[in-house]
């Protein structure tokens, strides 16, 4: 190869590398400024729009790794915010967890706790609570937290305990009466339920563990269950 020849081959070259470079630098340039201003834009929200992300990021993270396995770095990093952000809201993982829970129970548990308790046969309130279930906790996201209580709370017995107050104890203080009233009106066939409340939500808790496990080999109706179960508990008796 000439000389000269050479020395344009290595201009061109040199071109190309120019161009290799100008194009990186502008990706870089262009991808920059939106991620500043994506992290302004995080730092511009509202408290209480903060406090969401993070919940939201924990619940990913949670239903994710497990309550052991979820780190806060993590949860930051999915949030867009500081892990130092984190602190804000929450002393640390263990009451990041809890408020997770409550943001996502209380809304249900309003609805069952504004049931008329009076005047409410125990068919209608079972009925009631089933597909207030099914749509409510079945239906969402919060299956993924019933989940995680049912796998996780053998091994970390505060988080049972919390939702056994927050969200069981609540529950069987709205049933126990009714039933016990149902009961001994004869709309019961004994005493077994107002015993034993447990027995009404066990289908739910099974139809959880099943999506979890086998819905992708045998779908369940979840819905079509939950009125078979009612149709099992009131067998004989008038509607």
């Amino acid at each position: 190869m000439s000389r000269s020849a050479a020395s344009g081959s290595g201009k061109k070259e040199g071109r190309r590398s120019q161009r290799r470079s100008r194009s990186r630098t502008s990706r870089y340039a262009r991808s920059e400024p939106l991620a500043a201003a994506e992290s302004r834009k995080r730092r511009a929200l509202p408290p209480e729009a903060r406090r969401a992300a993070i919940l939201s990021a924990a619940l990913e993270e949670f239903t994710a790794r497990g309550y052991e396995g979820a780190r806060l770095d993590d949860v930051a990093k999915r949030a867009g915010v500081a892990k130092g952000t984190i602190y804000l809201y929450f002393a640390d993982k263990e009451t990041l967890f809890q408020e997770l829970v409550r943001s996502m129970v209380s809304p249900v548990l309003g609805t069952l706790e504004q049931i008329p308790k009076a005047d409410i046969s125990a068919r209608l309130l079972i009925e009631t609570l089933l597909k207030t279930f099914v749509r409510e906790v079945y239906g969402t996201r919060r299956r993924d937290i019933i989940r995680l209580i049912l796998s996780e709370g053998p091994r970390f017995p505060a988080i049972a305990e919390f939702y056994y107050r927050e969200v069981i104890a609540r529950v069987l203080a709205i049933l126990r009466p009714i039933l016990k009233r149902a009961a001994a009106r004869g709309e019961l066939p004994d005493d077994a339920l107002a015993r034993f409340p447990q027995l009404i939500v066990a289908p739910m808790l099974v139809a959880i563990m099943w999506h979890g496990l086998f819905d992708k080999f045998d779908p369940l109706d979840v819905d079509a269950m939950a009125r078979a179960h009612v149709g099992i508990l009131f067998a004989g008796r008038p509607r």
